[in-house]
């Protein structure tokens, strides 16, 4: 695990809807790809933990790169190991996909 687990913003629902609604935030999904394909976040993109590439991620372009999964769990693990590689993820949806869709919130299937 990385050293920057504690620097990681707890983001609520309110706060990633209303980022992704302004376009500020690039919403990172690091569930596998069956998780994603049964229900994702409208705007996220999927980039799974188990094949983590710092690299593969798209240009920021001045947005803040916020982490998400199934709980809050690997949205962590994910932050540590991309702020080990030099990149800025210190915030995730702290609730994961969980708690966006309880709170009845856009859901997309599919790829």
């Amino acid at each position: 695990m990385g050293q920057g687990m504690q620097n990681v913003a707890n983001l609520t629902v309110d706060e990633v809807k209303e980022g992704l609604d302004q376009g500020s935030i690039l919403l990172v999904d690091v569930r596998e790809e069956n998780e994603w394909v049964a229900g994702h976040i409208p705007g996220s993109i999927l980039l799974p933990l188990s094949v983590l590439d710092p690299t593969a991620l798209p240009p920021l372009n001045g947005r803040r790169l916020v982490l998400s999964c199934r709980s809050g769990k690997r949205s962590l693990t994910a932050a540590a190991q991309l702020q080990d590689a030099g990149l800025p993820a210190h915030a995730h949806l702290a609730g994961g996909f969980l708690d966006w869709s309880g709170q009845g919130c856009p859901v997309e299937t599919g790829l």
